[in-house]
């Protein structure tokens, strides 16, 4: 099987351009927003919620992690379920039991019943993730496909960022022993109104497309990624030490479904992810994986800037979040035109971002470890401004080069892998940043800059592995295309050698 035409599919037949299409992503493009959105808004109102619901450290780390678990679970077979049946049902069966469960998170009178509600809230919002990046391929073809999709990486960009600051704005307009809880009331009115409109807007998936779900693969696949990623959402429990056999239980589960879907293939049946996707669709595997090594770096960083602000420095909910706002600033500013030169400068357009980000952050890690502390957070906002437009240039060129090339059959599976290895990343920052902040506190006294300065450094770690892969993936195509100007014969036919550098 060769890779797909450049376009992403333009040639598929039977493609007639839905009228609707536009104001559709819209729609998809808010409900997106929310889900990822309370990714990280929870982080400046863990403190309010663990003194006003009497929670102990493990059991209020569950609001964060318990979401980003059960979100995770649900991605790869939700963008199937789509892909077999209807994107378009599902999408809105999804969103309805967002909006549900975030008014049960804003009601939970006790945390094991918020817990219990965000567990929910975090499956209905894996139900509905893959849809978004599925309806995007069957609405668009060509360019067309190319502007969506930055427009969906800049709604996932710029969610991961300004999460922080909408959580402090909503702590702060709502005063009082309650006011954490209008941070998932918040998404009732939005969503009610997404749902409404996703009925008049939204597409059908076209019969043609559909088929069956591979129900043992997806038993396979959801105990592998629950054993990855069950001890991390438990470190804060001792989870790390107890539980690291779950680690090479869920390796081995992962192999034997990717066993299973190789065979699969090979009699002909669909698979409940093509290996296709890695092997022939250009651009898939490295775009995944630089998507990983990101989130690793990049999703925990929030959380120990708000345990660092509010609890070494004193701030408020918001004064924390404005202290980072600048790099949101920034991202958003990047993202609002990363998505234009996408398709002029492709992977160089990554590695620039992430040499950017770890600029800044490691800017700000120096500033925050060694200026004065009294004004420390005010010498930081360039650095952070300068890591938030690296970071505007990382995730949304990243999803728009990973998956405009994914054929419309695979396309809810394709999101659906790609944010499941997003989610894994999450879960182990989340896990580890914020773990080796307290690691650094219990043994270094109330030092809180150096253990700032040290969760910050592994973040940085991480996203350094990643500038490592997109270097690697730019590089090799440029040396493609060097080949092709000598000798074009040779390459001519080679699944790489279109691809921008």
């Amino acid at each position: 099987m060769t890779a797909p035409a450049r376009d992403g599919g333009s040639q598929e037949s039977g493609y007639e351009p839905d009228p609707n299409r536009w104001r559709a992503l819209w729609v998809t493009l808010v409900a997106g927003f929310m889900s990822l959105l309370d990714v990280s808004i929870v982080a400046v109102a863990l403190p309010t919620i663990q003194q006003e619901l009497h929670a102990s450290a493990a059991q209020v780390q569950w609001v964060v992690s318990g979401y980003a678990l059960s979100f995770a679970l649900a991605l790869v077979s939700a963008g199937r379920l789509g892909d077999a049946l209807d994107r378009r049902r599902i999408f809105l069966i999804a969103l309805s039991g967002f909006v549900l469960f975030s008014a049960a998170c804003g009601a939970a009178p006790s945390i094991t019943l918020l817990v219990v509600a965000r567990l929910a809230q975090g499956l209905a919002a894996g139900f509905m993730a893959p849809q978004n990046s599925a309806l995007i391929q069957q609405m668009f073809r060509g360019a067309e496909r190319g502007r969506a999709f930055g427009f969906f990486g800049a709604t996932v960009g710029i969610s991961s960022a300004v999460g922080p600051l909408a959580g402090g704005l909503i702590l702060a307009l709502a005063d009082g022993p309650d006011g954490w809880r209008w941070i998932f009331y918040v998404n009732v009115p939005i969503g009610v109104l997404a749902v409404l409109l996703g009925r008049r807007l939204l597409p059908r998936t076209p019969r043609s497309g559909r088929g069956h779900v591979d129900v043992p693969g997806v038993v396979l696949l959801g105990l592998g990624v629950l054993a990855l990623m069950y001890p991390l959402v438990q470190a804060e429990a001792g989870g790390l030490t107890g539980l690291w056999w779950l680690f090479p239980v869920g390796v081995l589960l992962l192999l034997c479904f990717a066993r299973r879907q190789h065979r699969l293939l090979a009699r002909g049946t669909q698979p409940l992810l093509d290996p296709r996707l890695f092997t022939t669709v250009r651009g898939y595997a490295v775009g995944a994986g630089v998507g990983t090594l990101y989130f690793i770096g990049f999703s925990g960083i929030w959380l120990v800037f708000a345990l660092f602000y509010q609890h070494g420095l004193g701030y408020s909910p918001l004064r924390s979040a404005l202290a980072v706002t600048p790099f949101a600033v920034g991202s958003a500013c990047a993202a609002a035109v990363s998505g234009r030169l996408v398709d002029r400068l492709g992977r160089l357009l990554t590695v620039g971002g992430l040499a950017g980000v770890i600029a800044g952050l490691g800017g700000t890690a120096l500033l925050l470890r060694f200026a004065p502390v009294d004004i420390a957070p005010w010498l930081t906002a360039p650095a952070l401004f300068v890591g938030g437009l690296g970071g505007g240039c990382v995730i949304s060129p990243n999803i728009t080069m990973t998956l405009r090339d994914v054929p419309v059959r695979m396309a809810g599976a394709a999101g659906g892998a790609l944010q499941t290895g997003q989610r894994l990343g999450a879960a182990v920052g989340t896990a580890a940043l914020p773990g080796l902040f307290y690691l650094t506190l219990s043994h270094r006294g109330d030092d809180y800059r150096g253990a700032l300065f040290l969760a910050l450094g592994a973040g940085i770690v991480g996203m350094a592995a990643s500038l490592a892969l997109a270097a690697f993936d730019w590089r090799r195509d440029r040396r493609a295309r060097e080949r092709h100007r000598s000798c074009p014969d040779d390459v001519a036919n080679s699944p790489v050698h279109a691809r921008q550098s």
